[in-house]
């Protein structure tokens, strides 16, 4: 199969149409071609492309800076020269000053296919950009990882931010470039726009459901993105961002697994089992031990629960990361009632907001979680209406 950017690399006419124009490139480490060259020498290389300016979202173009809120610099390319502007530094929206400095922008970012990974975002701000300054915009499209099933509460008005760019859900299921495609209607932008399709992609075909497993080397398009496995489960494990439980971060499995030194996760699976069966569905939960090398609960032993979604037995319809790690903050609130699970610091800038309920687009799922009353019908009562509203919203703007 051939992603955008192989697509635009091998296609003269795609080319041409760039000929004369200065050009710009949003991307990140995983923006690369089928051989891992990165977009930005793929490009620099092509005689009708002039590259002028380059764009890195979160964790910059390098993707060095592990955590949120860690914010890059502005810097000039040190091979080819152009200067390399900052979407998660000083600012998140290019500045109208950038925007001077090329006709068209090429996006190209692997997403995860969660409303919370900035990139989403990101999309959304350079589209506004691109209109208000009548710029061209190319999303140069890439698989979703994690497939196009729906999954999770729908943002809710006024919680919009950093990390929740529109009333969508948490799993969204759909393509950057699908996705632009909705931005523009839903935020009626008038912007010049183009997706640059892939070609071959069958997100319901197994064994990588939206990932061409076989055919593709997997680069991390963020720090803590270091498999399949992790953007499965991502869509669920990026609450526990939101919670004092370590989400793995300062392992080698972060964010397919939770746990901290004062739970028994034997315990907790017993209880996620004996609650909820039925969302347990396509994975496999193990307990297990771990000691994070730093964040939160470094250099302590940890009991856990990881994960598992790379067995025989995966069942990609059937997994909803979303209700499994709900269920896990259940499990614990009932086995521990007075646990200290929601942590209080400012999250992705959004200031005086619990950070599970700015992950969440709302406090629907925390006010479960602590309500004692409450099981799992109640959350699957308020949250089956958002997922088919969104299933039948997004269907006009799915381009595979």
């Amino acid at each position: 199969m051939n992603f955008g950017l192989d697509r635009l690399l091998s296609d003269d006419a795609l080319r041409g149409q760039l000929k004369g124009r200065r050009v710009a490139l949003l991307a990140h480490p995983a923006s690369v071609t089928k051989d891992l060259g990165h977009a930005v020498d793929a490009l620099a290389a092509c005689p009708e492309i002039e590259l002028t300016a380059a764009f890195g979202p979160q964790h910059g173009m390098k993707g060095d800076l592990q955590d949120n809120m860690m914010e890059s610099p502005d810097y000039r390319d040190p091979v080819h020269g152009f200067p390399v502007f900052s979407l998660y530094g000083e600012v998140r929206r290019p500045k109208d000053e950038w925007m001077e400095t090329f006709d068209v922008v090429l996006i190209d970012l692997q997403d995860l296919g969660c409303r919370i990974y900035t990139y989403v975002t990101t999309l959304l701000y350079v589209l506004e950009a691109a209109a208000k300054h009548g710029k061209s915009v190319w999303v140069l499209d890439r698989p979703n990882p994690a497939g196009r099933p729906v999954e999770g509460q729908t943002l809710k008005p006024g919680w919009e931010s950093f990390v929740g760019a529109g009333p969508m859900p948490m799993r969204h299921g759909m393509t950057m470039g699908e996705l632009g495609l909705w931005f523009i209607d839903r935020f009626r932008l008038d912007v010049d726009y183009r997706v640059v399709e892939m070609q071959g992609w069958a997100p319901e075909a197994g064994p990588g459901f939206g990932w061409p497993l076989g055919e593709r080397a997997w680069v991390n398009p963020s720090p803590n993105a270091p498999n399949l496995s992790m953007a499965r489960c991502y869509a669920g494990t990026v609450m526990l961002e939101g919670a004092t439980l370590s989400e793995g971060r300062g392992t080698t499995r972060p964010l397919e697994l939770f746990g901290a030194p004062d739970i028994d996760a034997r315990a907790v699976i017993a209880e996620m089992q004996a609650l909820a069966p039925e969302w347990l569905g396509g994975c496999v939960l193990r307990d297990m031990w771990f000691e994070p090398t730093f964040h939160k609960h470094v250099g302590k032993l940890c009991s856990g629960v990881q994960i598992h979604v790379d067995h025989p037995g995966y069942d990609h319809a059937a997994f909803r990361p979303w209700r499994v790690q709900a269920l896990g903050f259940k499990a614990i609130r009932r086995l521990y009632p007075d646990y200290d699970l929601w942590r209080d610091f400012p999250y992705e800038y959004a200031f005086g907001k619990l950070p599970i309920d700015v992950i969440n687009g709302g406090p629907g799922l925390r006010e479960w979680v602590d309500d004692a009353a409450a099981g799992p019908g109640d959350l699957d009562a308020a949250t089956r209406p958002d997922e088919a509203a969104w299933e039948e919203a997004r269907r006009a703007f799915l381009l595979y």
